[in-house]
C-alpha cells in the first residue's frame, strides 16, 4: 500500500467528517493518536474539546444553542490501564466497560453499529493504542451500513501488531462531502506521520478543511515509559 501524504489527504477533502489516526514516529519512540471533528450543521459546529481525566470530551462552546446532544456530546478517548482508546461516539465508553470485564475489541464492538442519522448512517470508527513493556500495538474498527441500506451492519476490524516507523493508517467517517454523505470505503489508508509533536499537530489543524473543521487532538505516547504529551486545537475559542 502506497504511503500518502497526510496534507495533501486532508487538503483535498473538505468533509472527511471525522478522523482517526495512529501509527508510530519515524524514530520509531512513539506512538501517535490523532482525532479530529468537522461539522456542517451549527449544531455540529458548536462544540470544543476539553480535557477529561487522560482523556478528552466534547462539550458545548455556547450551551444556549445546543440543539440534540445525542450524537456530538461523548468522550471521544479515554485511558484504561496500557490503553488508549479513540472513537467517533459513545462507544468509547462501550469499549471501556467491555475492556475492564475482560472481553475483546471485537467483543466490546459487537454490541454496536452505525450511527442513527438517516439517510448518512454515519459509520462508527474506533481505535486501541497498546503501549506496555517498550511495545506498541493497535487496532481500527469502522461499523457501517451496507453501501446505504440499514438493515445490515458491515463491521470491520484492522490489527497491526508491530507498526512500521514513520507511518499510520488513517480511518474517516466520509469518503467525501455529499447529500446523503458516502460512508469511508477501504482498508484504513497508510498514511506518513512525523516527529515533532506541534509541527505534526499544527499541521493536520491547517490541512483541515477550514470552514468545517471543528475540533482536533494529538498525543505522542513514550513506547518505553507510557509517558504522553497532549495538544488540543478548538476552532471555537
Amino acid at each position: 500500500m502506497k504511503r500518502l501524504s497526510l496534507r495533501e489527504e486532508l487538503s483535498a477533502n473538505a468533509y472527511p467528517g471525522r478522523g482517526i489516526i495512529i501509527g508510530r514516529t519515524p524514530d520509531a519512540k512513539r506512538a501517535v493518536a490523532a482525532y479530529f471533528i468537522m461539522g456542517r450543521s451549527s449544531n455540529s459546529r458548536n462544540r470544543v474539546f476539553v480535557k477529561q481525566g487522560e482523556g478528552i470530551r466534547t462539550q458545548a462552546f455556547d450551551p444556549s444553542k445546543l440543539e440534540d446532544p445525542s450524537l456530538i456530546i461523548y468522550a471521544p478517548v479515554r485511558v484504561l490501564g496500557h490503553d488508549t482508546i479513540v472513537t467517533n461516539g459513545d462507544q468509547t465508553d462501550t469499549v471501556y466497560e467491555g475492556l475492564e470485564k475482560g472481553l475483546t475489541w471485537e467483543q466490546c464492538l459487537r454490541s454496536r453499529e452505525f450511527e442513527p442519522d438517516a439517510p448518512n448512517f454515519t459509520p462508527r470508527i474506533s481505535g486501541l493504542v497498546h503501549v506496555e513493556d517498550g511495545k506498541f500495538s493497535y487496532a481500527m474498527s469502522i461499523l457501517k451500513s451496507d453501501q446505504g441500506d440499514p438493515s445490515c451492519c458491515c463491521r470491520f476490524t484492522f490489527t497491526y501488531d508491530h507498526p512500521k516507523a514513520g507511518e499510520g493508517r488513517f480511518l474517516h467517517t466520509y469518503m467525501h462531502d455529499g447529500s446523503p454523505l458516502p460512508s469511508f470505503e477501504g482498508e484504513p489508508k497508510a498514511v506518513e506521520v512525523g516527529d515533532d509533536l506541534d509541527a505534526f499537530a499544527q499541521m493536520l489543524w491547517e490541512s483541515l478543511n477550514e470552514e468545517n473543521k471543528v475540533s482536533l487532538f494529538v498525543r505522542f505516547i513514550e513506547i518505553e515509559t507510557g509517558a504522553y504529551e497532549t495538544r488540543i486545537f478548538n476552532k471555537n475559542q
